[in-house]
């Protein structure tokens, strides 16, 4: 019997995106204003969102797991950047289930864990887990709907 499809998205999700951005000089923030994610080097400078790491983990162990992503076309660190987070924060199997695209409804798949409907979240074929809502605003109501 195959396992479940299982994907999540980054920013917002597994990856605090404010935890970056507060790490910019004022300088940079004021140069990429209105545009901040197209800063180089940003999503480097991330943090997990406090329980994420631990949750991917142990829905590994239940789901066959991918990192589904959107890179900023105008920032030419950022998918790098982002294969590097996830070397540095998840097991060394990760980095080979990372997907950037602009169209995570083409994906297919059970569900997909994602804060914001847009880049085709909102049209996935499976199960939208909107992260950060009023069904599920953390890990344990994920954890607790997917493992129930």
């Amino acid at each position: 019997m195959s396992r479940k499809r299982l994907f999540f998205d980054m920013d917002g999700v597994i990856v605090d995106f404010q935890s970056g951005v507060a790490k910019l000089s004022e300088e940079t923030k004021k140069l990429y204003e209105g545009r901040i994610d197209e800063t180089p080097g940003l999503f480097a400078l991330m943090e997990p969102v406090p329980g994420a790491i631990e949750t991917v983990q142990l829905l590994a162990k239940h789901y066959d797991v991918y990192i589904l992503s959107t890179s900023p076309w105008n920032n030419p660190t950022a998918a790098s950047d982002k294969i590097e987070w996830v070397k540095k924060y998840l097991n060394g199997v990760f980095h080979k289930r990372v997907i950037l695209t602009h169209h995570k409804e083409l994906l297919q798949g059970d569900y997909l864990i994602d804060d914001r409907g847009k880049n085709g979240a909102s049209e996935f074929q499976g199960e939208w887990i909107h992260f950060g809502s009023e069904r599920f605003p953390d890990w344990d109501a994920v954890l607790e709907h997917l493992l129930m």
